[in-house]
């Protein structure tokens, strides 16, 4: 077992506050405070200390893939750790964004390294990714239907959207949605300012009233405050507006179009990087490359946790991911076995205190905020204490899985 030293990414839209709370530390930071990375990831892997050397989780994982990781997971994954554990703090909305799924990922990654190819891909792995509420996290996850599509886009009363809802209400298929958001990404730039400042007008004026969609409204009239002018102001009105409760959470397939609002939580998601925006962000915003990813049909789930059976209190966030699977455990004075017994494991003390114990009779004790890894070598570790634990893991093999992920960059 090794306690690394995570690394904290100072994104504008971070937090100064939550991540210094849940660490002990003092608050204000000094800068906003985004995301708490616990894993390999190549853009910032934890550090520990092997032999009295401090290096990096990838490095360690990378020298001894099958000890650290387990031969199925090396073999399935190329020898990489396929998942990354954050802690995450929006305190201003992240961009409307898209991830590809595992074959996308691939021809378009591949194209790209041959010169024949489009968009922002820095790897060949899919991204899907689970997000747990830790407080109150707002979202946009997922199209809205057609129909409540148009509803919502009609109740600006806005002539120049008519077209755009007209085209919701013309086509009887999902495709319908991308037709919509294609109009809107693509929507004159001569003109387009003063459409974003007529629906932000609007959305102010509806969010005081108590219609149905008033919190979706008011929603707009915030993230302005942040991304004035932003098409995605007006392309997030497609997307179902929610507030996912503490300890419910929400996975995001490949091809689901989504945005994190605001909120603070823990979340698993396989060790890549490929992005594509929709807006909310000054970066590219590759429009017909987002469209071939964006499914229209994909609908974000909710997921609750799984009680599962045995000693402890120990449940299950059930996901159809293959990188990575996430448990949350009850600590208690009576302890516990970790849950998965082997693979590498994650685990994230998020309050109280965790005494993690190992066969041999080695211990590691973990405080708030505070996080270890634990290879797959480690088998019959358990664990006892008070407060909450989270561990991530590798997940189930896929049914239809294909050639092991391999490449990065």
């Amino acid at each position: 077992m090794d306690l690394p030293q995570p690394i904290i990414k100072n994104y504008a839209w971070g937090s100064r506050t939550a991540l210094a709370r849940i660490q002990g530390r003092n608050t204000p930071s000094s800068s906003p405070e985004a995301e708490l990375w616990m894993g390999a990831h190549p853009a910032g892997p934890a550090r520990v200390t092997r032999g009295g050397e401090t290096v990096t989780l990838q490095d360690v994982v990378a020298g001894h893939p099958e000890r650290e990781l387990g031969a199925d997971c090396a073999a399935r994954f190329g020898g990489r750790l396929p998942f990354l554990l954050k802690i995450l703090a929006a305190e201003q909305p992240l961009s409307i964004q898209v991830h590809p799924d595992r074959n996308q990922a691939r021809e378009a990654f591949a194209a790209q390294l041959a010169g024949t190819g489009r968009g922002p891909y820095t790897d060949d792995w899919p991204k899907p990714e689970l997000l747990c509420a830790l407080t109150p996290f707002e979202v946009l996850a997922g199209f809205r239907t057609r129909e409540e599509a148009a509803r919502v886009l009609n109740g600006l009363a806005l002539p120049a959207l008519r077209p755009v809802a007209a085209l919701l209400e013309a086509d009887s298929g999902a495709a319908a949605l991308t037709t919509a958001l294609r109009a809107l990404l693509e929507w004159p730039e001569r003109t387009r300012g003063r459409l974003v400042d007529e629906v932000v007008r609007s959305c102010a004026r509806l969010a005081r009233q108590a219609g149905p969609y008033a919190a979706p409204y008011e929603a707009v009239t915030r993230m302005a405050r942040h991304h004035p002018g932003d098409i995605g102001l007006v392309a997030s009105l497609l997307l179902r507006h929610q507030v996912v409760e503490p300890g419910a959470a929400l996975f995001m397939p490949a091809g689901g179009l989504h945005a994190y609002v605001r909120g603070v939580g823990v979340e698993v998601m396989a060790a890549s990087d490929n992005v594509l925006r929709a807006g909310l962000t000054s970066k590219e915003i590759d429009v017909p490359e987002l469209l071939r990813i964006t499914d229209p049909s994909v609908r974000v789930a909710a997921v609750r946790p799984r009680l599962l059976p045995g000693p402890g209190t120990t449940h299950s966030y059930d996901c159809p991911a293959e990188e990575f699977a996430l448990h949350r455990i009850a600590l208690s004075a009576s302890p516990t076995p970790l849950t998965p017994a082997s693979g590498p494991r994650v685990a994230l003390c998020l309050d109280g205190s965790a005494l993690l114990s190992g066969p041999a009779g080695d211990t590691l004790t973990l405080g708030p905020g505070a996080s270890c890894f634990v290879p797959d070598s480690d088998e019959g570790v358990t664990v006892q204490g008070t407060g909450t634990l989270f561990v991530a893991s590798a997940g189930s093999p896929a049914l239809d899985a294909s050639a092991p992920l391999t490449r990065t960059v």
